[in-house]
Formats: C-alpha cells, sequence, structure tokens
C-alpha cells in the first residue's frame, strides 16, 4: 500500500495538490514551494496569484500571427518597420521568443500552436495552418504586390521560412505547409541545417541559431 503523506492542514494540502498539477513539480518540491508562499508577505503573494489569473484571463492571441499578445495585434505585428512580406512559420510562442533573442530577423512570424503528430491525435486542423494560407494568399494579392519592397527581400516576392524541428514530426509538418502554399508563387525556405536533427529552437544558442536564420536555404520537399 502506497505511503500518502499527511498534512496539518487541508489548505496546505489543496494548495500542494494545485502546485504539483504544473508540469516536472512533484509533490515534494510543491510542498516546499506552498511553504515558502506561506513565508512571504500578503501582498507578494496576492500579486503572484494576481498575475497567474491575470495571465489565465486576459491573455490574447494575435489575430494575425497567433501568438500570446496583450491587444487583438502584437508588438510585432503591429510594427511597421518590420517586413511584413517575411513570415517565419514556427511551432510555438517560445520559438518566436528564441529567434527574437537573437536580433537577426526583422520578419514577422505564424505560430502554428504545434506540428502534426498522429502518435498525439494532432492533424492540421488542430493547427492554424489554414490561417497561414489565408496570410499567404492575402500577401499576393495584387494591392499587397504593389507595395515597397522590403530590404534584402527579392522585389515584390513574399517568402515563408519554415522554422521547425528536424525530426519526423517537423519535416512532416513543413512539408504539409509546403504543399498549400507553393501553389501561391511564394519562396519558401528553411533554417539552414546549423541545428541537430531533432532539435527544438527553443535550447540552440543564439549564435547558432541566428546564423541558421540568416543562411536559410530554399525548401526541398
Amino acid at each position: 500500500m502506497a505511503y500518502k503523506e499527511q498534512y496539518p492542514s487541508k489548505l496546505l494540502e489543496e494548495a500542494v495538490d494545485a502546485i504539483s498539477s504544473l508540469p516536472g513539480v512533484g509533490r515534494r518540491s510543491a510542498l516546499r514551494l506552498a511553504l515558502h508562499l506561506l513565508k512571504q508577505p500578503a501582498e507578494n503573494v496576492h500579486h503572484f496569484t494576481s498575475a497567474i489569473n491575470a495571465l489565465r484571463d486576459d491573455v490574447m492571441y494575435c489575430s494575425e500571427c497567433m501568438m500570446i499578445a496583450d491587444a487583438p495585434v502584437c508588438s510585432i505585428c503591429s510594427d511597421r518597420s518590420r517586413d511584413h512580406g517575411t513570415i517565419c512559420v514556427v511551432e510555438n510562442v517560445r520559438d518566436v521568443m528564441s529567434i527574437e533573442n537573437t536580433g537577426q530577423y526583422h520578419g514577422v512570424y505564424h505560430v502554428l500552436g504545434g506540428i502534426i503528430s498522429p502518435i498525439n491525435g494532432i492533424g492540421p486542423s488542430d493547427l492554424t495552418i489554414r490561417q497561414l494560407v489565408d496570410r499567404v494568399a492575402k500577401l499576393v494579392s495584387p494591392e499587397a504586390m504593389f507595395e515597397a519592397d522590403a530590404p534584402g527581400r527579392e522585389a515584390n516576392v513574399p517568402e515563408v521560412i519554415l522554422a521547425l524541428s528536424g525530426d519526423v514530426e517537423g519535416e512532416t509538418t513543413a512539408f504539409y505547409i509546403y504543399r498549400q502554399i507553393s501553389g501561391y508563387g511564394v519562396k519558401v525556405s528553411s533554417l539552414a541545417r546549423g541545428l541537430g536533427f531533432g532539435d527544438d529552437l527553443e535550447y540552440a544558442d543564439e549564435l547558432t541559431l541566428g546564423r541558421s536564420i540568416v543562411n536559410r536555404q530554399i525548401f526541398k520537399p
């Protein structure tokens, strides 16, 4: 019979239950965190909990790139100094943060919200691929093609960078997206293979990731 730890307070036990529900946090670590919070000034704990509540209740997703934002359009998409004709497609928000930290990319993003993974029950319809295709279609509209050329990009030719992991699921997702957008006449590229097979952008060092972006290559299905 498994040993069940006894708590002197039902409130403490409920706090441990809540904290241990976070990924990577066991019950012992949760207990240490709960006891730590008890030692803090009440205003500190209230600020902590209010920040978590605001994150869950008030956070938005950008209507253009699907990234977490504080407004209907995120700060990157609303920045007119960015190259809006170059879209970097990533799996999640952490990848956006990793690429931004390199300082080597000045376009905009599109967050898929995951990658195609049949084993996990994730198909194309579970991601924001349809929204990406709609963005690409708008980029090649007559109105968009007459906009001023962006420095560092071929004249009036939009580019989609597939910045996905190099494992099987990442490659499958990239190939699927390529098939969906290749008919629009856009340039489709992928990161230079400075990253190892299966590497996540989140864990790549800034120098390697920056070089992979600058030296990106035409996507070859």
